[in-house]
């Protein structure tokens, strides 16, 4: 979402009925739809509207109550989200045990290198809490007796703090579609992996068994589709020979953390956007984002021989090559 755009979010069980409605709610308060999308997944329906409510008739909060009562009437929840300025955001961090993400975040928020607020630290296990109390911030052990944990409490504990982004450092749950409808392009994963090579559990051990001789991490946008979300940033970097799975978490572990801390960086400043599914950055001539790989990388690579025939790199060309005489 743009910070010049209103974001309206409905999620409940799979009514679309509720549209004509809303529209014809949004119409008669002069308010103007900019883009509309749905989506139902596992019989969890969302709406998601941007809106132009510069020039709208009513004042914020009636229009909030009145979507509200529609909400009511349909059985679903409505969620108003009004631009916001920088300084107003607030960040949920959610973890699981390994501490590695969650304290370079805590870092940067403590050095002004973050461009919100960490409002709550959210667990699922209650073993970071000394961590987040380190920088007096809020924790909240939301998992019971094997880690599961209660989504509802989660839902309530976003709402209660006014989360504006959801951080997952190491985050060892799947998020329902329940949170993830609700907080679409707002909730940033680092996957062990370079995806979308080896997506899901045991990404390190995945890229041993098949041998890779690099390895890396990646920070996407969270989706009902696991480690399927666009892509913001990766880190790489070389597996040793008779490495373990210890041996690249050693090595994966700093890059994690760097990646995630980046991408978290990049959606604040709003560097990047996303369409059809990946992201970009808004203007590469006013950014310094690091988006994959060190520059010294480049550096490293070959830089010749090319193929320099014009009938064999011509884009979308299928020529065949022929030995010469």
């Amino acid at each position: 979402m743009t910070r010049e755009r209103t974001e309206i979010t409905i999620v409940g069980d799979d009514d679309s009925e509720i549209i004509a409605d809303v529209t014809s709610l949004l119409f008669e308060r002069d308010v103007d739809i900019v883009d509309l999308d749905q989506a139902v997944r596992e019989g969890t329906f969302r709406m998601g509207m941007q809106v132009d409510a510069s020039e709208m008739s009513v004042s914020r909060d009636q229009l909030r109550e009145d979507l509200d009562a529609l909400g009511d009437e349909f059985g679903v929840d409505v969620t108003v989200r009004f631009p916001s300025n920088c300084e107003d955001r607030s960040i949920a961090v959610l973890v699981t045990k390994e501490s590695h993400c969650l304290e370079a975040l805590l870092e940067r928020w403590e050095n002004d290198e973050l461009s919100a607020d960490i409002g709550v630290v959210i667990g699922n296990h209650d073993t970071l809490r000394p961590l987040a109390a380190e920088y007096d911030v809020p924790f909240h052990d939301i998992g019971d007796e094997n880690g599961t944990p209660d989504e509802d409490e989660l839902l309530d504990l976003l709402a209660e703090y006014e989360i504006d982004l959801i951080a997952l450092a190491r985050y060892i749950r799947i998020l329902s579609p329940e949170v993830v409808f609700r907080y679409e392009d707002r909730i940033i994963n680092v996957h062990p992996s370079l995806l979308p090579a080896f997506p899901g559990a045991a990404a390190y051990r995945q890229a041993l068994e098949e041998g890779v001789r690099i390895a890396g991490v990646t920070a996407h946008y969270v989706t009902t589709d696991l480690d399927q979300g666009p892509i913001i940033t990766q880190r790489a970097f070389n597996v040793p020979a008779d490495a373990t799975e210890a041996d690249l978490k050693e090595r994966g572990q700093p890059l994690e953390a760097d990646a995630l801390a980046e991408a978290i960086r990049l959606h604040l400043e709003d560097e990047i956007t996303t369409e059809g599914g990946q992201t970009r950055v808004v203007d590469p001539n006013a950014t310094d984002a690091r988006l994959g790989a060190a520059t010294e990388l480049d550096q490293a690579n070959p830089s010749e021989p090319v193929d320099s025939r014009e009938e064999l790199t011509a884009e979308g060309d299928d020529t065949t090559a022929v030995a010469d005489d």
